[in-house]
């Protein structure tokens, strides 16, 4: 169980180290061949995710003020994710068992949390790519 959570998190954050954060803080994905965001492109407005993935690469970069700054949810998710690796990893070590973690982080309350800073996310980076 442990390296299925380990290799694709390591995975994305070895990408995310790869990747040269976008200037404008949006756009960092179109260096993996991916398409600019159609729902920014069609409303104007970014995404509730537009922004991640420059986060995520600030933050696997060692620049996590930076990462803050483009997109709080994408700079906690990078944590998580950076945090997910080291606890399998271990885990994968000592052969401990992830059951016990697993009940702890995630109750319903984890989940509306990582929600509510999502849409607050959001609305932050609405307001720094559309005010002007």
């Amino acid at each position: 169980m442990a390296l299925g959570f380990f290799t694709p998190c390591a995975t994305v954050l070895g990408l995310a180290a790869y990747l040269r954060p976008d200037s404008a803080g949006l756009g960092t994905h179109t260096q993996l061949g991916l398409p600019p965001c159609g729902f920014k492109l069609a409303t104007g407005v970014p995404c509730a995710t537009c922004g991640c993935t420059t986060s995520f690469s600030h933050a696997a970069n060692g620049s996590l003020l930076d990462a803050y700054i483009t997109q709080p949810f994408g700079a906690t998710l990078a944590l998580l994710t950076a945090m997910t690796v080291i606890i399998t990893g271990y885990a994968l070590v000592t052969n401990m068992p992830l059951a016990p973690i697993g009940r702890i982080v995630f109750r319903p309350r984890t989940v509306v949390t990582l929600l509510i800073l999502m849409v607050v996310s959001w609305g932050y980076s609405i307001y720094m790519h559309t005010s002007g």
